[in-house]
């Protein structure tokens, strides 16, 4: 029997590209909304293109579904319109009647030329729940700028809390390895959605909902954030060390890399008791935390010629034996090799069109009575056109046949 779906009653319509707005939407189709990816006809989503790496087939051949694409937009159905056409825009202001909410990235106000803005749509449907996701929002200065994760990752403050200290080798401001602002403005508009539709399950009242990438990222400083507002002093770059905790970093053993994160005084003595120097746990200028932050660069060098004694599988296996939080730093390779990793099932082989079968990485979400497990490929450019507008719109195979030979589809 097919478990039920948190979101099995929910239709979202995703006019959004790239990685931030698809993001959003793959996790309301994990979570068994039916998410309809419209897309230009003939290209697509930006990122169909964005390879090698491509899926392959049996043969070992590319298809033409880029790796990056596969990554964002799992258990989607896909439909190509021309919405810079009349026919087109009406197609979705027919679909929009059949939807829940709207999900689209365009820049501020292109869409209300197409009459596909929330104030049009939603005399359509007044309970509509519309998401726009932008680089800077709906208004200031910088609304009508276009929005990239890497600019704002510089922008809003991420690069110049990461990356090396300026006074060490390779010092200097350093971007995420993956597109951090657009994947947690893709979470925060997911929660945005659910608490609008919520709100509308109350009162039947829709709304339109702004994010921006830079109020994400801002927001998303946490800590370093808040250091800074309570104390006015600018955080600096510590590389992978910590600015409170001492030692909470990586060290190079013998024949790789471990994590040291001593959270108190008792892990930082198990530490160099395992390492052979428990002088250094007692001795006046290293016994608590605060003195070791203060003492750190002298302290720091001594921890690192004590871990370089021994190879990582020694320190992982004792420093774990006694408590003290450590682990490796994993290539990717390794991180799907991991026995944790397997045990967990996050990859998942997917049927796929053209590929035959394809490898996606598992949602997260781990719910007992509504699993997120969503096991349906992302979709072939216009794969479901012809069956959403046949069976949603009501429209015959001749009238889809005229469209496509306008070229609205």
């Amino acid at each position: 029997m097919t478990a039920p779906k948190a979101l099995g009653h929910l239709r979202v319509l995703d006019l959004s590209r790239v990685l931030a707005g698809p993001w959003c939407s793959q996790n309301l189709a994990d979570l068994g909304a039916d998410v309809i990816k419209i897309e230009r006809p003939g290209s697509g989503d930006d990122t169909r293109a964005w390879g090698p790496p491509y899926a392959r087939d049996a043969d070992g051949n590319n298809t033409s579904e880029a790796a990056y694409y596969l990554s964002a937009n799992r258990g989607k159905r896909s439909v190509t319109v021309d919405i810079a056409s009349a026919d087109g825009q009406q197609l979705l202001r027919e679909l929009v009647r059949h939807a829940d909410v709207v999900l689209e990235n365009y820049k501020v106000g292109q869409l209300k030329r197409y009459g596909l803005d929330y104030e049009s749509l939603k005399a359509i449907k007044p309970d509509l729940v519309y998401c726009s996701v932008t680089g800077f929002g709906q208004d200031g200065p910088y609304a009508h700028r276009a929005g990239y994760d890497f600019l704002i990752q510089g922008m809003g403050g991420l690069m110049s809390v990461t990356g090396e200290r300026d006074d060490l080798p390779g010092g200097g401001p350093q971007k995420a390895g993956v597109a951090l602002t657009d994947l947690m403005t893709g979470m925060y508009a997911t929660i945005a959605i659910l608490a609008a539709l919520t709100h509308r399950d109350r009162t039947g009242e829709g709304q339109y909902i702004d994010m921006a990438l830079l109020d994400v990222q801002v927001a998303m400083l946490a800590n370093a954030g808040s250091n800074y507002l309570n104390s006015g002093k600018v955080p600096k770059r510590w590389g992978n060390a910590h600015p409170n905790i001492v030692p909470y970093q990586t060290f190079q053993c013998a024949d790789g890399y471990i994590i040291v994160a001593t959270g108190n005084d008792g892990q930082y003595q198990k530490f160099v008791e395992a390492g052979g120097r428990p002088e250094l746990a007692l001795h006046e200028r290293y016994a608590t935390n605060p003195l070791r932050v203060q003492n750190r660069d002298e302290l720091v060098p001594l921890l690192a010629e004590m871990v370089l004694q021994h190879p990582r599988d020694y320190w992982i296996s004792t420093l774990e034996s006694v408590g003290v939080p450590c682990g490796p730093i994993n290539n990717l390779d390794e991180v799907y090799q991991n026995p944790q990793v397997q045990a967990r099932g996050v990859v998942m082989d997917v049927p796929h069109p053209t590929a035959g079968t394809t490898k996606l990485v598992r949602s997260p979400m781990r719910l007992s009575a509504t699993p997120a497990d969503n096991a349906v490929a992302p979709p072939l450019l216009g794969q479901h056109t012809d069956s959403v507008l046949r069976d949603l719109l009501g429209r015959s195979d001749a009238d889809i046949a005229a469209l496509r030979a306008k070229g609205v589809l």
